[in-house]
């Protein structure tokens, strides 16, 4: 295209003459857009699902790193230093701002260096990578420009004094570019607007200033406070590496509560991403409210960063689900190394195959995987519930950094009710495994929750008709009431009437539809009827829509351990036994399948990581003892085995005569085939007794004539005498 400037012979190169520098109009028919990707809103979007389960208005989080990990403060340091000496934005970093073009515009040819201002030579829109204001520029007769401190999705952003408030300093955003006195007006009322936001984790808004660029054409600029530190960006890159997973998932819980806020004002955030959340010290701050738009507003344009922007947007205009999106894209940012394509990440992100910590935390990945489904509807129905989700994640990711359990009470499950599977080789049954799972928590809102509170005490075969009864008159009432039919079908679950539980499924369905509680309640049908891979995929779908929650995992491992998927066992028993100390089924479960595969040493540290003052401490000091020594012929054995053995069975305070004879009995009986085998102590003593064989046969033929007491049946009892006089050692007397 030749130059259209009068006696300008030149050629048009990105939008501008190679001679004279001129800018070439933009062709007929294009759209204006700004330099930052910026959609059209066609419709209101769609009303959100409601939320599966309950509704929670609020989570308790505590200081950043929510009280579980320790995250290191950022010094706010000195404003002036954060000004740019020569603000520029690189070659490689510049782009169409039409997110339907983003051809790269402004790249030097033939040695020159590119353009800072023209117009893309694909379809014509306006670029411009220079700053519009300069060092000593006065603005609103109050704010004194000191200069760039960085370049945002709308433009450069500006570091300025307040002249008129003891010399504070204040940061300027564009906010609009237009000589039309309407929108400058609207974006006027809009500034005033999110002046009025209140939140912590919000930066303040202060003012709104406009300044007539070079060619006169008024620039509107919104003022915030100065927020010192760093941002997210800025801590990634200092690392040269995604964060610590810890780190990065404290990070978006605490400023989920902003995001929150912003929701429940009716307005969304839209441009969420590592460079507009910045830690000053130990707090973090929403820097820049310059894309946030209200979510019934129809008219107003979308602006957003292609790679974090949610791909329904262009239709549903902003919602919830459109914010959820854009911070699951952020923590999938600041953990992994998400692959570029023309500047922007792209869309599909790496799995576990690909990405080790997504491997190693899996609750993480399936975090990320819902917060971007690309279904709206599949994903978090807020912010609260993410962060609430993230919170559970976050005290697995600190327990398995510091082998150190990190419990939490969940929003949306009982405490485990009971334990299954007590014992080295306790059968895993559904039944005990359903008696045990974790009861999902009664909406407190629910019509009949008053009601089944005071059948909390009832037997379940009498649940129903006692609920017939303590409705009454009220039935009418309560007939919109979820937790009743719910309670019903864990009743007929508990007394193994699974047709029933399935037909009252059926007819929740129509009324809670995707609710995770139908899969919860169905994968536990599936047990009873002996359906164990549709019982897997059931409990699966629950952990995919709550990922941070404990019991789905507990139900899956329990599964697995039915289906003889060791391998998903183990990993999921571990992660709930490593998290949670108080769930012993799991600690049992993790021991036997650690034995299962031949790692008898840490089957056992899991057992001994049962607290001394749980009912279970005994129970699972023996089954140590078992795994010990079971199975292992002479060859195998050592002395400090066999000595390990005999002071965990001294140690043991047990109340049944019966359960000490038998245990001494195990002990005595492998140390007198270890002595036997040839081998030799150098110990005096096992258990009371000479650590020799006419020592142990000794304790042996105690111990047997301690169970035959112990003993009912008669016969028993005899052959039980019969085994003590076999190996009393032989004597002259």
């Amino acid at each position: 295209m030749r130059c259209t400037e009068p006696g300008c012979g030149g050629t048009v190169v990105a939008g501008c003459c190679d001679v004279c520098g001129g800018i070439a109009p933009p062709a007929t028919g294009t759209q204006y857009v700004e330099v930052t990707h910026r959609v059209p809103k066609l419709t209101a979007g769609p009303g959100r699902a409601a939320q599966s389960g309950l509704t929670k208005s609020g989570t308790a989080r505590g200081r950043l790193g929510a009280g579980v990990v320790s995250i290191p403060p950022v010094p706010k340091g000195d404003p002036s230093a954060a000004i740019l000496t020569d603000p520029q934005v690189l070659e490689r970093h510049r782009f169409c701002g039409n997110h339907k073009c983003n051809e790269p515009v402004g790249r030097g040819r033939d040695g020159q260096p590119g353009a800072t201002e023209g117009f893309c030579a694909q379809c014509g829109t306006r670029f411009s990578f220079v700053p519009k204001l300069s060092r000593g520029d006065l603005l609103g007769g109050q704010y004194d420009i000191q200069g760039c401190i960085a370049h945002g999705g709308l433009g450069w952003i500006y570091l300025a004094v307040d002249r008129n408030v003891d010399n504070r300093w204040v940061v300027l955003k564009g906010l609009v570019n237009s000589s039309d006195a309407d929108a400058m007006d609207a974006a006027a009322a809009e500034a005033r607007a999110l002046a009025q936001v209140a939140h912590p984790n919000i930066v303040q808004i202060h003012n709104f200033v406009e300044h007539a660029d070079t060619a006169g054409v008024p620039v509107g600029y919104i003022v915030m406070e100065y927020v010192g530190g760093k941002s997210l960006k800025d801590l990634r890159k200092a690392r040269n590496a995604p964060l610590p997973p810890d780190h990065a998932v404290a990070y978006i819980v605490e400023i989920a509560s902003a995001i929150d806020y912003l929701h429940t004002q009716g307005l969304a955030y839209c441009d969420f991403k590592p460079d507009n959340v910045m830690q000053s010290d130990e707090q973090l701050k929403l820097i820049d409210l310059g894309a946030v738009v209200a979510m019934d507003d129809e008219e107003s344009s979308i602006y957003g960063t292609p790679g974090y922007q949610a791909p329904e947007i262009e239709w549903t205009g902003p919602t919830v689900a459109s914010d959820v999106y854009t911070v699951g894209r952020t923590l999938a940012v600041l953990v992994t190394d998400v692959p570029q394509e023309r500047g922007r990440f792209i869309e599909e992100l790496p799995g576990p195959a690909a990405v080790p910590v997504f491997a190693e935390h899996e609750s993480l990945y399936r975090t990320i995987v819902r917060a971007t489904d690309p279904d709206p509807e599949r994903r978090f129905s807020s912010m609260n519930e993410m962060a609430d989700q993230l919170t559970g994640v976050l005290h697995e990711i600190a327990a398995a950094d510091t082998n150190v359990a990190k419990p939490r009470r969940s929003s949306y499950f009982s405490p485990q009710r009971t334990i299954y599977g007590v014992g080295k080789d306790a059968p895993v049954e559904p039944a005990n495994v359903i008696a045990a799972l974790h009861v999902p928590v009664v909406d407190p809102n629910d019509p009949g929750a008053a009601v089944l509170a005071t059948t909390s005490g009832t037997a379940p075969a009498q649940l129903d008709h006692a609920l017939h009864l303590a409705m009454g008159g009220a039935r009418q009432g309560n007939s919109s009431s979820v937790e009743v039919p719910l309670r019903l079908v864990r009743a007929s679950l508990e007394t193994g009437a699974v047709a029933d539980a399935r037909k009252r499924l059926t007819e929740l369905e129509s009324e809670i539809p995707g609710d995770w509680r139908l899969k919860w309640y169905g994968g536990q049908c599936a047990l009873l009827e002996g359906e164990f891979d549709k019982a897997a995929e059931d409990f699966d779908a629950v952990l995919a829509m709550l990922p941070g929650e404990l019991a789905p995992k507990l139900a899956i491992a329990a599964t697995a351990e039915m289906r003889d998927a060791r391998d998903d066992a183990m990993r999921f028993y571990e992660t709930v036994w490593r998290t949670e100390r108080s769930y012993y089924s799991a600690a049992f479960g993790l021991a036997r399948q650690r034995m299962r595969a031949g790692d008898r040493v840490n089957a056992i540290a899991a057992l001994d990581q049962v607290a001394s003052s749980s009912a279970h401490y005994t129970v699972a000091r023996a089954t140590a003892i078992e795994i010990l020594l079971d199975g292992r012929a002479p060859e195998n054995l050592d002395e400090q085995t066999l000595l390990d053995a005999g002071e965990r069975m001294a140690a043991l305070r047990l109340e049944s005569a019966a359960k000490r004879a038998r245990i001494r009995l195990q002990v005595l009986g492998a140390a007198l085939g270890w002595l036997r085998a040839g081998n030799k102590s150098t110990a005096t003593q096992l258990l009371g007794v000479s650590f020799d064989e006419p020592g142990i046969q000794a304790g042996m033929e105690r111990a047997y004539r301690d169970l035959a007491r112990e003993t009912n049946g008669v016969w028993d009892r005899i052959a039980l005498v019969e085994k003590a006089n076999a190996i009393r050692p032989r004597t002259r007397l």
